[in-house]
């Protein structure tokens, strides 16, 4: 597989991976119901997805693809990106627990229970992880350009 395959599949999760998280801020707005609960699982499945082939992908171009894992754990940029992305991460799970446990009410056809903090705190943990992208996106500036090596 060539580096430039690589980074393209690279790239397509990760833009997959910001659409996936903009699709849950967006059906967090509205009432829920069993269709948009369901919207929510298939959206938050996707982020998870997308996640995964972003790390995996972004670790085989760091060790076998690119510039060597030398360069990279020596660049600040990457670091903080690596780090962004790790907190992104362990954030999002607090929004997949709660929408896994919407599961059974939707098997018999119910509307998942969602307290109004509990749909805050959701809300803030997606806009929180979009604006890490945003930051995300600095250090990769950073980071192509060769700046914040160490």
């Amino acid at each position: 597989m060539s580096a430039a395959l690589v980074a393209f599949v690279h790239h397509a999760a990760a833009f997959t991976l910001v659409a996936a998280l903009a699709i849950e801020l967006v059906l967090m707005r509205g009432e829920l119901t069993p269709t948009r609960a369901r919207q929510l699982l298939r959206a938050d499945a996707l982020f998870g997805i997308a996640a995964g082939i972003v790390l995996v992908v972004g670790l085989a171009r760091v060790f076998y693809f690119e510039k060597g894992a030398a360069y990279y754990f020596h660049n600040a940029a990457f670091i903080a990106k690596l780090a962004l992305f790790v907190l992104a991460g362990l954030l999002s799970i607090y929004p997949t627990v709660q929408f896994l446990r919407w599961r059974p009410a939707l098997r018999g056809g119910q509307t998942p229970a969602l307290a109004d903090d509990t749909r805050r705190r959701i809300r803030s943990i997606i806009h929180f992880e979009l604006a890490g992208v945003v930051v995300l996106l600095l250090c990769a500036a950073l980071m192509a350009k060769g700046l914040g090596h160490v």
